[in-house]
Order: C-alpha cells, then sequence, then structure tokens
C-alpha cells in the first residue's frame, strides 16, 4: 500500500445512512478507512454483516443511551496491522461511545464525535470540558505517538469562511468565540486542518446543513467535519476534498488521502 484514502462522515444514524445507499457507495468508492460518527445504534442492532461482504471489518463504540450518539470504524480486510482502542479512558464520555482510535504501524488514526452544545447550556458546559479534556488526551497521545491524523465531526466552525452566516450566527453554539478561539489554540499546538491546507481560500465549502429551511438546496452550511493532521505528517499529506454532493445524512463526507 502506497496511499491511505480515508473517509471522515457523520452518517446520522447508521442504519438511515444505509437505507439512503450507505453501503452502495461505499462498494463504489472502495476507500481503505471510513470513520463514521453519530452511528445512533447498538451493536447488536447494525447490520455489519452488510460491510463485511464488501471486504470491510467492522468495529463499533456505541453510546450506553440507545440511539444516540457513537462511533465506528470500517478498515479493509487486507489492512491486518490494525489495532483498534475505544474510549478515551473517562467515564462520562466513554458512556457516550465519543472516541475509537485505530494503530497503524506508527501512524494512529483517532475518530471522535464531539458534544453538540445546541440543546442549551448544560450540554454546552459538557461541551467545553469535552474540548479541554480532549486536548489535553491528544496532546499526552502525540508524546508517544506523533503521527496523529485525528478525524470527526467537531461541532465547531472555525472562522467565517466555515460558514454561511457568519453575523447571524456570532452567538450560536458551534460558533462561538469562545469555541473558534480552542480551534485556533488547538490548531497552533501542532495540528493542520487538512481541507484548509489544501483549499485555504475555498468558500462555500460546507459538511452539514440543518433539516430546516431548504438549507442544504440553498447551500447554508456550516464546516463542522474535520480530518486534523499533526504537524509530523505534513509531508504524507497529499489530497483533502468535501464530497458536498453525498446525500445519506444532514452531513457529507469529507476525504483525506496521505502517503505512507
Amino acid at each position: 500500500m502506497q496511499s491511505l484514502e480515508i473517509i471522515s462522515y457523520n452518517v446520522n444514524g447508521i442504519r438511515s445512512a444505509i437505507s439512503k445507499g450507505l453501503t452502495d457507495w461505499i462498494q463504489q468508492t472502495h476507500y481503505d478507512i471510513y470513520l463514521f460518527q453519530e452511528i445512533k445504534a447498538n451493536e447488536l442492532d447494525i447490520p455489519s454483516e452488510l460491510f463485511h461482504q464488501i471486504g470491510y471489518q467492522t468495529h463499533w463504540f456505541s453510546a450506553q443511551k440507545k440511539g444516540y450518539s457513537g462511533v465506528g470504524i470500517l478498515v479493509k480486510k487486507e489492512i491486518d496491522n490494525a489495532i483498534v482502542s475505544k474510549g478515551m479512558g473517562i467515564q462520562n464520555y466513554d458512556a457516550e461511545g465519543r472516541l475509537i482510535r485505530i494503530d497503524m504501524g506508527d501512524l494512529t488514526i483517532i475518530n471522535s464525535y464531539f458534544p453538540s452544545g445546541s440543546s442549551g447550556d448544560e450540554r454546552q458546559a459538557v461541551k467545553m470540558n469535552y474540548l479541554q479534556d480532549y486536548l489535553e488526551y491528544i496532546q499526552a497521545l502525540k508524546t508517544q505517538r506523533p503521527k496523529l491524523i485525528i478525524a470527526g465531526d467537531y461541532n465547531i466552525c472555525h472562522n467565517e469562511i466555515d460558514i454561511h452566516d457568519p453575523k447571524g450566527n456570532k452567538d450560536s453554539s458551534g460558533f462561538l468565540p469562545e469555541e473558534r478561539a480552542w480551534m485556533s489554540q488547538y490548531f497552533d499546538s501542532g495540528f493542520i486542518d487538512t481541507f484548509r491546507y489544501f483549499n485555504p481560500d475555498k468558500r462555500d465549502m460546507y459538511s452539514w446543513w440543518s433539516f430546516r429551511a431548504n438549507a442544504r438546496n440553498n447551500n447554508k452550511g456550516w464546516r463542522i467535519d474535520y480530518q486534523v493532521a499533526s504537524e509530523e505528517m505534513k509531508a504524507q499529506l497529499q489530497d483533502a476534498a468535501i464530497f458536498m454532493d453525498v446525500k445519506h445524512s444532514d452531513h457529507c463526507p469529507i476525504y483525506l488521502k496521505i502517503n505512507l
């Protein structure tokens, strides 16, 4: 394998996405790794055999609460050196199925579904705590495993270019000054927003649209999904993209290609 192609995708319910053609799309694209967030299903209720039949191993980390949160990974069966671990060792977050990790040689790929704060102050507080604890977790991990890809739904737009209406959303969870400041701190601590690395000025590129007000058809979106690479991976980055025309969810898949 010369290169690795990785998809990160908030599927907003794995069974719902399957009913909208997700497995057909995976069979057509046949990338090496698919990282899913918000699977919203118990592992036993996911028809994993559909993915096994098209050549993938499956790894799921479900939330304890039914129909909520959860993450998963599909890995091509021929990738046999992958070691998967679940959780970040903090009970509150692990109970919500927030993070799953895959190690392949000296490369570590993290798949995380960051909390949303949009339902009110209590969850916004959980989100801000997660950001702090997550940053500590990643920085500790980076001392041991410097080659990191950290993908997922971060539930934050970093800059005005990443959101359709920055002025109208300045007080909205996901675009609050303190969330954006956290993103800046995160990137400044040795991480690369891979989409912006390849597309520094590209506008109107989003990964999530509200179900309300015909937002997707009018492209009134937010870029809240990222594949982030540690600076140590910079020389291996080959391409990054957003597949806005792929529709199995209110999010769309984001793509990263690295060379090994």
